[in-house]
């Protein structure tokens, strides 16, 4: 079976691949735009309500509600704009990686419609979301810590990204909905660990849901040759 750190240094290896770098200009253009949507959709629903307000008011709300945006913006709206993005094109990323390394794969892969990509992304975008906002309580709780709010949203994420990046690999190959999953939920958590790190740093952040991807395929793929 493939190892995570052999999956993730194919994936950076294959960064190179002028059919990559396509999906990747493709998939930050496509980021890039949705962000700056949900920003627009902050800004002028946060406008709309506070219009009738009195200012001292509007402006004490204003204050918190740019914060609540920037906190989600750095935290929950670029992950959720990312991987609704590399869904679109995530029967790409696997595909050019199949193409190279398990060609037999690529020729037995169901191939995902633009309806159900779209349905994948909606529901993997509203299930981010949702619990995320589920433990923002938790959160606020922790910020006393100094710490714990990061280590929380880190694991928290891990393991939504996790089950993401399984399921762009996975799913073209599931014969029924009663089949396992090929990877365990220990390799599929410390994936979306590493995706979600990567999702922290500037530059690497932009390249990480394709990187997720690739190497979700490896780990799905070796597993399936073993069995």
């Amino acid at each position: 079976m493939t190892s995570l750190p052999a999956s993730l240094a194919r994936a950076f290896a294959q960064l190179a691949d002028h059919r990559i770098l396509w999906l990747l200009l493709k998939s930050l253009l496509v980021t890039l735009a949705l962000f700056a949507a949900l920003g627009a959709g902050i800004y002028f629903g946060l406008s709309w309500l506070m219009a009738d307000l009195p200012e001292e008011v509007s402006q004490g709300l204003g204050a918190i509600g740019l914060f609540v945006a920037l906190f989600f913006g750095g935290w929950l709206l670029f992950r959720v704009t990312a991987l609704a993005a590399i869904q679109f094109f995530a029967d790409d990323v696997v595909e050019v990686v199949e193409a190279k390394y398990y060609p037999q794969a690529l020729e037995s892969a169901r191939r995902i419609g633009f309806a159900e990509s779209m349905w994948l992304s909606f529901k993997g975008a509203v299930r981010v979301v949702f619990v995320n906002i589920l433990i923002l309580p938790i959160a606020l709780v922790l910020l006393v810590t100094g710490f714990g709010t990061v280590v929380l949203f880190a694991l928290v994420n891990a393991w939504l990204l996790g089950r993401e990046l399984r399921d762009m690999a996975w799913l073209r190959h599931r014969h029924s909905r009663k089949d396992r999953p090929p990877i365990g939920r220990g390799t599929r958590f410390a994936l979306g660990l590493v995706i979600a790190g990567m999702l922290f740093i500037p530059g690497l952040n932009f390249i990480a849901p394709i990187i997720g991807a690739a190497a979700a395929t490896h780990l799905v793929q070796g597993r399936l040759r073993e069995d």
